[in-house]
Order: structure tokens, then C-alpha cells, then sequence
């Protein structure tokens, strides 16, 4: 087995140093996104049983991926928020 040289061990640390950065800089974004994701699939799962609860008051919002974010990102005033933003509009 012949000893690395120099140039040969500067490439390995270089290299090493790059896919580093990569993955730091990529392990952010998915973060966020992962986050963004479950807390859209938990918004969603609070709008279905919010109408399902609601049905017996004549209260409903529909569930599509804007009004999920919103519910998902603010929790419960998000769902107030909406329910003004509904009588607002109608």
C-alpha cells in the first residue's frame, strides 16, 4: 500500500469539507417542510372533526390544502379566524 501524498489528503479534507456544507445547508429546508407538512395533515384532521362536531350547529369549513396550512400553522384561532372570515364574506 503506497502512503498518500499531500495533494491527495487536501482532496479528502475538501471533499469531506463540501459534502458537509451540502448536507447542512440542505437539512434546513427539510426541516421546514417536514413541518410544514404534519402540521398541514394536523390542520386538516382538526377541520374534519371540527365539521363533524359542528354539524350539529350548522358550522362547517371546508378542508382543502389553504384552509389546513392555516389551521395547521395557527391551531385553534386559525379555525375562529376562518369561522369570522366565513360570516364576513356571506
Amino acid at each position: 500500500m503506497m502512503p498518500l501524498e499531500v495533494n491527495q489528503i487536501i482532496a479528502i479534507f475538501f471533499g469531506l469539507l463540501v459534502i458537509y456544507m451540502l448536507a447542512r445547508l440542505l437539512y434546513l429546508p427539510a426541516k421546514l417542510f417536514l413541518n410544514l407538512l404534519g402540521n398541514t395533515l394536523v390542520g386538516g384532521g382538526l377541520l374534519a372533526l371540527f365539521n363533524l362536531l359542528g354539524a350539529y350547529w350548522g358550522l362547517g369549513i371546508g378542508i382543502n390544502v389553504l384552509t389546513a396550512l392555516l389551521v395547521g400553522l395557527l391551531g385553534v384561532p386559525g379555525i375562529i379566524l376562518l369561522l369570522v372570515l366565513q360570516r364576513l364574506c356571506a
